[in-house]
């Protein structure tokens, strides 16, 4: 993908192939609509309460979209203390929850591309990073929920699939470059991040 480009260059199924990506991010600015997640997402599994401790609440949602159609809601929950700038210092929960079918192998190529947006990532590091994403993010259907969870202490991320708790590394450059996907400063959707930190409108 050229950067000269425009969202006018793709057809539809390969903008939605960006989208499989990593059910993530479009790899163009403007491609993606941010919007507010609707309440029927499903409950969160009992072991990401137990990891992000009993005072979690949700901070915020976001639905992402593009061309009218939904790729994922996300909502971000976190005990507090909370402080947005140092998200990786607190125990919190990120969940997705699909609108449409995607690839497990896209999901975690387009996580890798969008973590090195933090900076550059090691051949060696990230041949690691993504072997181990690749075994924790299967296909994915209309209605599959994924978590995943940060615990700082331990510097685990954990992900869960439907409910059960699946892969586990302890690794906390991973972690702190996986949920910067959405949560840190230099993530391709600020609007987004702002929603799920709950300071959309400040």
């Amino acid at each position: 993908m050229t950067p000269e480009r425009t969202p006018s260059t793709f057809s539809r199924r390969q903008w939605l192939g960006v989208a499989a990506g990593g059910g993530l991010w479009a790899a163009l600015s403007g491609g993606v609509q941010a919007a507010s997640a609707e309440a029927s997402a499903p409950p969160l599994p009992d072991g990401v309460t137990r990891l992000v401790g009993a005072g979690a609440r949700a901070r915020g949602t976001a639905r992402l979209r593009m061309l009218g159609l939904n790729i994922y809601d996300a909502r971000l929950f976190a005990a507090d203390p909370f402080v947005p700038d140092r998200f990786q210092a607190s125990a919190l929960a990120l969940e997705l929850v699909y609108a449409r079918s995607l690839k497990g192998q896209r999901i975690a190529e387009a996580s890798l591309d969008e973590m090195r947006r933090g900076g550059a990532i090691p051949d060696e590091q990230a041949a690691q990073w993504l072997a181990f994403m690749s075994q924790a993010f299967p296909d994915v259907k209309a209605g599959y929920q994924i978590v995943g969870v940060w615990d700082p202490r331990e510097s685990l991320s954990t992900f869960f699939v439907n409910g059960t708790a699946g892969r586990s590394l302890k690794d906390a450059a991973f972690g702190e470059r996986f949920f910067g996907i959405w949560l840190a400063p230099h993530t391709s959707q600020p609007d987004l991040r702002l929603r799920l930190l709950g300071m959309a409108g400040r």
